[in-house]
């Protein structure tokens, strides 16, 4: 990895930030620092410096940081965090019953543009904590919808800032997975609702809000569900049985409110969440035979 300073990297008219602490960008709180974190202006800007960036640096995309742990050792490379309204606009096509969103934008925001609009179908982004750039990346869903189900269409940027367009056919989704390229950083994805009555729309978003208030600990420092569910089982109920719910581990645990999902007490490094998640991962396997995945990212060095 060679080494990186801001005087051997394309200008940009953003923000470019060397040895960036990445904790305060993320929902756990806790990693290292990026070797560069680059803020772009927009899209164009992005683009142009990925055009420019040496092939050899490598390239880590962040969200909101709600379903990801940045290891203590940090990033190589550069880190680009889409921010701003030049990446989050949310626009509402009536005619077509389409929504229009910045892959910035958050879930929840754009389940409330589709019923504000009296659009149908993507209530279930309300109980998602990330980004619509997280979403198209690993088909992001809860309560029995996907984003397979209502996406169109969505275009991105390759690793040589080549401009990328795909229809929902073209990602070949499966449960919590895409086959799009992993390089592709999502600019912008367009979605299909159908025609409602706005107030009914809005009455069964807030069910869902309602719903993940009183069964998640989303008032802590936590990453959203930690594990995929495996076939035939609810990863939660497997984390229960095998007696992680509210065990310390260092400063981590699963929640006693739910049992898949990871919080910092508050003393918690990246290292002692992943092995948190590895050593229940292990416990799980020789108890029930069964292998948890994981589906919070983990990131960088340990």
């Amino acid at each position: 990895m060679p080494d990186i300073t801001l005087d051997n990297l394309p200008e940009v008219r953003g923000k470019l930030l060397r040895n960036e602490t990445l904790a305060p960008f993320t929902w756990f709180r806790v990693g290292g620092p990026a070797q560069v974190l680059f803020i772009p202006a927009d899209d164009e800007d992005l683009s142009d410096f990925l055009r420019e960036l040496p092939a050899e640096i490598p390239v880590t995309v962040l969200g909101v940081g709600s379903n990801v742990i940045v290891r203590d050792g940090g990033v190589p490379g550069v880190v680009i965090r889409l921010a701003g309204k030049a990446f989050s606009e949310i626009v509402v096509d009536a005619e077509d019953n389409q929504i229009i969103a910045g892959a910035g934008a958050l879930d929840a925001a754009v389940a409330r543009a589709a019923a504000a609009a009296g659009l149908a179908g993507l209530e279930f982004y309300a109980g998602i904590p990330g980004t619509i750039g997280g979403a198209l990346t690993m088909n992001a869903g809860c309560y029995g919808a996907e984003t397979k189900d209502v996406l169109v269409a969505a275009w991105g940027f390759d690793r040589n800032g080549d401009l990328c367009t795909f229809g929902v056919e073209d990602f070949g989704y499966s449960y919590r997975h895409s086959e799009a390229p992993a390089d592709v950083i999502w600019m912008q994805a367009v979605f299909r609702g159908a025609p409602d009555d706005p107030a009914a729309v809005k009455a069964r978003m807030g069910e869902i809000t309602a719903r993940r208030e009183t069964t998640q600990p989303i008032r802590e420092k936590t990453g959203g569900s930690t594990f995929k569910n495996p076939p035939g089982h609810s990863s939660w109920k497997l984390v229960d049985e095998a007696g992680w719910r509210g065990k310390l581990h260092g400063g981590a645990m699963f929640s006693p409110l739910h049992s898949n999902f990871m919080i910092n007490t508050g003393e918690a490094t990246a290292a002692d969440l992943e092995d948190l998640g590895d050593t229940v991962r292990a416990d799980v396997l020789a108890r029930t035979g069964v292998q948890l995945e994981w589906e919070i990212r983990r990131i960088g060095r340990k």
